[in-house]
């Protein structure tokens, strides 16, 4: 049974497909209700549940904060099949025009009291 986290986790990257965009670690952990953790494991492991319990949905949107995967990887060829151009640099890869490709969502407003 997945976790609440990665429920929400899910539901954020049926977004990010439907929008054909790209997120970071930590913008889809906020968006999902959680901190991304240490270098973003938190968000890593539910992203582990994803691909095993909805193996459908597009986890290798949710990329590193600066946009760097490594080359070679399973998330820099399905970059490429969907259309996003990365650019080698070493052992790793960025998304060009990184920047234009992040979904960015609209700050949930606070509760006043």
């Amino acid at each position: 049974m997945a976790s609440t986290r990665a429920d929400e986790v899910a539901e954020v990257l049926w977004e990010l497909k439907r929008a054909q965009k790209i997120s970071t670690y930590t913008a889809i952990a906020r968006r999902a209700g959680f901190s991304p953790g240490s270098n973003g494991r938190a968000l890593m492991t539910c992203l582990k549940t994803v691909r095993r319990d909805w193996p459908h949905l597009q986890w290798w949107r949710a990329v590193q904060d600066n946009g760097v995967v490594e080359a070679d990887s399973e998330q820099a060829v399905k970059l490429k099949e969907a259309g996003f151009e990365i650019v080698a640099e070493g052992n790793s890869v960025t998304i060009k025009e990184f920047q234009s490709h992040i979904m960015t969502w609209d700050p949930v407003p606070s509760a006043s009291t």
